[in-house]
């Protein structure tokens, strides 16, 4: 978990601005309400409206993580999970495996050196058709504890008032962590030296019917290598779709999926909360990503990474983000269907 240094006061505004440059991005990976079936109070409709851009947003794209590009694979299990899990993923064999390498941004134009946070969302569909979804970003920890302080977060971000984010911050402690990664992680210039994280906790079921909580990373296999933001600047607005489609060309890229598992007391409603380094991981498999597929008209164009589409062994936990998000992901996907002539299609021929 990342740890947060109280800047001087001298630089305190500068830094605050940073993370609101961020955050006004979308580089918040997921977005979510609670409360959304009450009348007066946060739904589906007023979390989008506050991810979007100034201009409006981008029609027929995703509302949130709207840069992207697909991938297909396999996700190859060993065997090792089906200690936590009765789901039918985790049994040793290999499963069809389709995602999306995106930024955290609601503009589908940006510049892939604005944007902190880069995602990932995956399907995994065994032939029994037990899917499983999971949305995944590189940050450590989420920004906040819950779902209404994110909404300020985003209204703050936005703010004309140059103390919003400031104020903010004092009013959301756990906010820190995520601040301080945002300053000071290194970038890479490629999708594939990423390591992407659930930050939700989730319940595993196992064939004894014991439960475990537990939250999951993708590792990867290839080695990341720092590079400034100013240097991935110069490499171009779309760097790092490029570079993902030529990396492939040399052979498949992989990832071990590690979940680690809670010890009894440790937070499983707060994604703002690392859990200790000392708790137990399991390696239960890895993706295997083998093509690299253009984002128009590709195979995850109408995928929603909803990660309450859960097999049959995992289950959501109290952390109330993923049925949150799932509500503002099933809205954004209804806004980007219904501006199906809005969005550019890809010229025949096109390669990503």
């Amino acid at each position: 978990m990342p740890l947060f240094r109280q800047p001087p006061a001298r630089t305190i505004l500068g830094s605050f601005v940073l993370i609101a440059v961020i955050v006004g991005g979308g580089a918040a990976a997921f977005a979510y309400t609670a409360g959304w079936l009450s009348p007066g109070r946060l739904t589906p409709g007023k979390m989008l409206e506050a991810l979007a851009p100034p201009g409006g947003p981008a029609l027929g794209h995703r509302r949130n993580h709207a840069k992207g590009i697909c991938f297909t694979g396999v996700f190859e299990a060993n065997g090792s999970g089906a200690a936590l899990s009765r789901a039918e993923v985790f049994t040793r064999g290999q499963y069809p495996a389709l995602g999306r390498f995106n930024l955290g941004t609601a503009d589908p134009n940006a510049a892939d050196a604005t944007v902190r946070v880069r995602g990932m969302g995956l399907r995994i569909a065994p032939l029994d058709g037990q899917e499983w979804r999971t949305a995944m970003i590189d940050a450590p920890v989420f920004p906040v504890s819950t779902p209404r302080a994110f909404h300020e977060l985003l209204l703050a971000s936005a703010s004309k008032d140059a103390n919003a984010m400031e104020k903010f911050a004092a009013s959301n402690p756990e906010f820190a962590a995520f601040a301080g990664w945002a300053k000071s992680a290194p970038y890479t210039a490629s999708y594939a030296e990423e390591r992407y994280n659930s930050l939700d906790s989730f319940i595993f079921t196992d064939d004894f019917g014991a439960e475990h909580a537990a939250r999951w990373s993708l590792v990867p296999a290839a080695q990341p290598v720092a590079i400034s933001n100013d240097d991935l600047a110069k490499r171009g607005p779309d760097v790092l779709e490029r570079e993902i489609a030529e990396r492939i060309r040399s052979g498949p890229l992989r990832w071990t999926m590690v979940v680690t598992v809670a010890n009894p007391g440790d937070p499983t409603a707060d994604p703002s909360k690392a859990w200790p380094q000392d708790r137990r991981t399991v390696e239960v498999g890895t993706l295997i990503v083998h093509q690299i597929e253009a984002e128009p008209d590709g195979p995850c164009r109408e995928i929603n990474f909803d990660p309450t589409v859960l097999p049959p062994g995992m289950r959501t936990s109290d952390d109330p983000f993923p049925a949150a998000r799932s509500s503002v992901y099933r809205e954004s996907y209804d806004l980007r269907t219904a501006e199906a002539k809005d969005y550019p299609r890809a010229e025949v021929g096109a390669k990503p």
